[in-house]
């Protein structure tokens, strides 16, 4: 390779690094600026910023509203979480598995319902909740979060099942091993950390969701709803202090599937001999 190439290369690496670095700095720089003020004594958002303060983390850890807002929030992201992620494998596995016919339709339906704006999919909820009389509790919160998270579930799980040797369920019934033997130590051992990824993944998409939420959760406001509360009476500096906490615990979830999900695939052995 030519010395010129080499420059050529060189300089669009660079170039690429820092298009990198400045879509990160525009995509964190309002987070960012929320995390500063919320340290920050004055009342409102102003250059140069006031004395150090934790003022308005106390005011938040005082406040009932918010302590409610989180207990449902919390609750309700590991519920759903927990049956999105049951869900989503069971369609994963179906897709991987077998062959039927419809199945591209089946398929299209499966990751249909993050496509549709937040907006028309709260609609329909709080319309199909209201006929069945489940509008306004926190159950018809888990369903309308169910609805949309259940597609990451599935996608992030088809994945890594899509890296499995197809050899490995045949070889397990070869050896004697039932369906559901197979099921409980090739299948599931061998997705488990795309399931504790998709486990992550939709409790961090509940928590923050709050479109959805805000038409079908009536009393049972999670925390965002109630953010969007405290944004419709008064701007307040406790939302510094919340969208860093939310901010916190969002990220924190998503590394961690992040994580289990850039393991290296380990294929399922059995060492006795």
């Amino acid at each position: 390779m030519s010395a010129e190439s080499i420059n050529r290369s060189r300089a669009v690496d660079w170039s690429l690094r820092v298009y990198l670095v400045l879509a990160y700095l525009f995509i964190f720089a309002p987070i960012a600026a929320s995390f500063v003020f919320s340290f920050n004594s004055d009342r409102f958002p102003s250059i140069p910023l006031g004395q150090f303060s934790l003022e308005w983390y106390k005011a938040v850890a005082t406040d009932p509203l918010v302590w409610e807002g989180m207990g449902n929030t919390l609750v309700i992201g590991l519920v759903v979480g927990c049956v999105s992620t049951l869900l989503g494998f069971g369609a994963a596995y179906t897709d991987y598995r077998y062959n039927f016919f419809g199945k591209q339709i089946y398929m299209a339906l499966a990751l249909l319902p993050p496509t549709i704006p937040v907006i028309i999919m709260g609609l329909a909820m709080l319309a199909f909740l209201s006929r069945v009389n489940l509008s306004g509790q926190a159950l018809s919160v888990v369903i309308a979060h169910v609805v949309i998270c259940a597609p990451f579930a599935m996608a992030i799980i088809r994945l890594r099942l899509s890296q499995m040797d197809p050899a490995l369920e045949p070889a397990a019934w070869n050896l004697g091993a039932s369906e559901w033997a197979t099921m409980r130590h090739v299948i599931v051992p061998f997705t488990k950390p795309a399931i504790f990824g998709a486990l992550f993944i939709t409790m961090a998409v509940s928590f923050d969701e709050f479109a959805i939420a805000w038409f079908v959760s009536g009393l049972n406001e999670t925390l965002p709803v109630k953010v969007l509360g405290f944004l419709q009476g008064q701007v307040s500096p406790r939302i510094n202090a919340i969208g860093t906490f939310v901010f916190v615990i969002s990220m924190t979830l998503v590394i961690l599937a992040q994580i289990l999900l850039s393991g290296r695939v380990t294929p399922v052995t059995d060492d006795k001999e």
